[in-house]
């Protein structure tokens, strides 16, 4: 696994007018085509993908390929 670099410019994914702790997503973009990702309430574990990957995985978001993970459990009112 790549050293991770510490003068990364960490993005947050919050919806807008989000000013709260989260927990929410950053991403980060690194040297060599590298991509990482954390967790506000975890900032030392980072995952790290390739741009390439990133790449591929925001055009299926936009395209609705994990729109099944988001659908609410009607068998459960609490999620």
């Amino acid at each position: 696994m790549p050293d991770i670099p510490t003068d990364l410019d960490w993005i947050r994914a919050a919806p807008e007018g989000e000013d709260g702790p989260g927990p929410w997503i950053e991403v980060a973009f690194g040297p060599e085509d590298l991509v990482y990702l954390r967790e506000t309430s975890d900032l030392g574990n980072v995952v790290t993908t390739t741009q390439q990957k990133w790449d591929a995985f925001v055009l299926g978001v936009q395209a609705g390929e994990f729109d099944h993970f988001a659908e609410l459990d009607t068998h459960n009112p609490a999620t």
